[in-house]
């Protein structure tokens, strides 16, 4: 990302189009959903999910809601249960997510759910998203559009003001109508959780569901890591024991490597792979949590993994890889 972001009229000939192909490409696309502006990006590239990150400053990877044009497609993503199937039919399109199970050929980068075995889906209502969604032909994941930390865009202007140099393209639809964030609702082992109160009323939902939601459990410890945006719960962490900053590679050990140059002892690895053989954060930070997955079915008892600069995207690399290790918290 380089430059100041273009923006474009969503409803100019050309534009939602020229907005598709910069999301194929691995670009980042702010647009208008009807509840805030979401920083879009193709939701099945890693990379390119990374760039998000990146972009907002975001200080660790929180998982992200991916944004599909109807139910059917989010059931490519996700195991819908009776709740969430009552769920969708009553308020999609519009301004509730739903965390779910993920299906098995769920095609979500690993990165956007942060390693989890949920995934967190939306069907948008604005014209724009779902145009720009349909062109696309994949989901699109689009945390809010604005710094890390910062109060939320509900026009191109406010997106502008924080992300016009970090991103690629602005489309430009008008306020948004909502203002403020989607609900977010777990449907997990056949309970009905509010992880994040927004733009769909308690009392609706429980109408629609015939019972109270849960309430979420919010951690009070900070090595949790959120199950969604709004809500502390277990994060990734493999059966191994990690190591973290290692020099060397211990006998019977696997290796999660960073960078060109290798230790000797690399050789008497169980397994090696390269989180970014180049050395760049936003290749590492794609590759995360697939290369602790991978390493983890190898069966080691231990992983050493190789110390990580902590500049740009590598302290949120540093921050999830502790979590993992057990050092947060």
């Amino acid at each position: 990302m380089s430059g100041v972001a273009a923006r474009r009229n969503a409803s100019e000939p050309g534009a939602i189009a020229e907005a598709a192909r910069i999301l194929a490409r691995g670009g980042l696309v702010a647009f208008p959903t009807e509840t805030v502006y979401g920083l879009g990006a193709d939701a099945t590239n890693a990379a390119a999910v990374a760039r998000i990150y990146a972009a907002k400053g975001r200080p660790s990877f929180n998982p992200l809601i991916a944004h599909v044009n109807d139910a059917a497609a989010a059931r490519a993503l996700a195991r819908f249960d009776a709740a969430a199937e009552t769920l969708a039919s009553a308020f999609w399109p519009g301004p509730l997510t739903l965390v779910l199970p993920k299906s098995a050929a769920c095609p979500v980068a690993e990165l956007a759910t942060a390693g989890l075995d949920t995934v967190a889906v939306r069907v948008p209502a604005h014209p724009v998203a779902r145009a720009l969604i349909a062109a696309l032909g994949r989901p699109v994941v689009a945390p809010s559009a604005n710094r890390s930390g910062h109060v939320s865009p509900t026009t191109a202007e406010h997106v502008l003001a924080d992300l016009a140099e970090r991103i690629d393209l602005v489309l430009d639809g008008g306020p948004a109508r909502v203002g403020v964030e989607s609900t977010i609702l777990a449907c997990l082992d056949g309970g009905v959780t509010l992880l994040r109160p927004g733009g769909l009323a308690r009392e609706a939902i429980e109408r629609a569901i015939g019972r109270q939601v849960a309430e979420a459990r919010i951690a009070a410890d900070e090595g949790e890591a959120p199950l969604a945006p709004g809500m502390l719960a277990s994060h990734y962490a493999p059966r191994a024991t990690l190591r973290l900053d290692a020099d060397e590679v211990r006998p019977g050990e696997a290796l999660l490597a960073f960078g060109p140059a290798l230790p000797p002892s690399a050789e008497r690895s169980a397994a090696t792979l390269n989180l970014s053989p180049r050395g760049d954060p936003i290749e590492a930070a794609a590759n995360l949590f697939s290369h602790l997955r991978e390493l983890d079915r190898a069966g080691v008892a231990s992983i050493a993994v190789m110390p990580i600069p902590r500049e740009d995207l590598g302290e949120a690399i540093n921050d999830r890889l502790a979590r993992a290790a057990g050092l947060v918290g």
